[in-house]
C-alpha cells in the first residue's frame, strides 16, 4: 500500500491525528481552512501542506477528513477545488467528522461515482484521545474499505469496529452521544446532592469509581465539576450539534428520546448565557440555576 495520505481539517482533533499519521511513516499532505494552522502543523511534524482540498488529495491513496459539521464537510468535498475534484481512482476516503447519517450515505455515493471507496468513521475519546492516539473509531462502509482503513487507524486509534453499511458509524456515534448526555446529567445531579449533604467529593468519586456507577465522566469530570471548572474539554456547541443529529435520526425512526431532548435544551440555555465553549460537564451549573 502506498504511504501517501491527505488529511483535511486541523482542529483540536485533526491536528494531533494528522501528526500521528505522519509519525507512523505515512507521507502526509494537510489542508486547513486557516492556512497558518497548516503551516504550524508542517513546522511541527514535517510533511506538506496544500492550499485547497483538491491539491491535498491528488496524490493521496487515503484521504482523512475531520472538520466541524455537515456544511463544513460539504464545503471541502464539493466544488472545483474540493476533494472529489482531485480524488484519484481507487483512493479511499474516511470521514472522521461527526455528521448526520444522511450525509454519510450521500458521500458514499459521491465517492463511489468518483471511483473511490468510502468509510464514515466518527471518533470518541476527545482531544486527549486524539493527542494520545487512543481514539475509538465507529465505522460504516464495505468490509474492503474498512480493511484498507485499518492501516491508518492504527496510528491514532485504540479500537475500531465496522458496524454496517455507510452511515452506520455515524449512527453508532449518535448512540455514544445520547449515552454521554444521560451520564453527565446523572453525574451533575449526583454531585449536587453530594455537595448539598456535605460529602467530600473526592472521596465520593473514589468510592463510586470502584462500583456500578463507574464511568469515564465520573473518573475525569467529577472533581472539576465540583470545583466549577469548565474551561476545557468538549464544547457544548459541539454537543448541541451532535444531539441535533441524534434527535433527527430518532424522529426518522419514530423514536422519542426524552433525556437527550431535555439535556440538549439545557445546553441551549447555557449557550444563550455565553457558555458555548464550556465543557459538556457544565450541566451542573444549569442544575444549580434551577434550584
Amino acid at each position: 500500500m502506498s504511504k501517501n495520505v491527505a488529511f483535511i481539517g486541523l482542529g483540536v482533533m485533526g491536528f494531533p491525528m494528522a501528526g500521528h499519521v505522519q509519525k507512523a511513516g505515512f507521507k502526509a499532505t494537510v489542508y486547513n481552512r486557516t492556512a497558518a494552522k497548516a503551516q504550524q502543523w508542517v513546522a511541527e511534524f514535517g510533511g506538506l501542506s496544500a492550499v485547497t482540498p483538491k491539491e491535498a488529495v491528488v496524490q493521496a491513496d487515503i484521504v482523512l477528513v475531520c472538520v466541524g459539521n455537515d456544511e463544513d464537510v460539504r464545503s471541502v468535498f464539493y466544488g472545483d477545488q474540493g476533494i472529489l475534484a482531485g480524488l484519484k481512482a481507487g483512493a479511499l476516503v474516511v470521514d472522521h467528522t461527526t455528521t448526520s447519517a444522511e450525509l454519510a450515505v450521500e458521500l458514499n455515493v459521491a465517492v463511489s461515482e468518483a471511483g473511490g471507496g468510502f468509510v464514515d468513521g466518527p471518533v470518541s475519546g476527545g482531544q486527549a484521545g486524539a493527542e494520545n492516539g487512543q481514539l475509538s473509531i465507529m465505522c460504516g462502509g464495505t468490509e474492503e474499505s474498512f480493511a484498507r482503513a485499518e492501516a491508518v487507524f492504527k496510528a491514532y486509534g485504540k479500537g475500531w469496529q465496522l458496524l454496517g453499511e455507510a452511515g452506520s458509524g455515524q449512527r453508532c456515534k449518535m448512540v455514544n452521544q445520547v449515552c454521554i448526555a444521560g451520564i453527565l446529567q446523572g453525574l451533575a445531579e449526583g454531585i449536587a446532592l453530594a455537595q448539598k449533604t456535605g460529602l467530600d467529593i473526592e472521596k465520593v468519586q473514589q468510592v463510586l469509581a470502584g462500583g456500578a456507577a463507574q464511568s469515564w465522566q465520573l473518573e475525569n469530570r467529577a472533581l472539576t465539576m465540583a470545583k466549577d471548572e469548565f474551561d476545557f474539554g468538549f464544547a457544548i456547541d459541539w454537543m448541541v450539534k451532535d444531539l441535533g443529529y441524534c434527535l433527527d435520526e430518532a424522529k426518522r425512526n419514530d423514536l422519542n428520546l426524552p433525556v437527550a431532548t431535555q439535556v440538549r435544551g439545557y445546553y441551549q440555555d447555557l449557550q444563550a448565557q455565553g457558555m458555548n465553549r464550556c465543557d459538556t460537564s457544565v450541566l451542573l451549573r444549569k442544575l444549580k440555576q434551577d434550584n
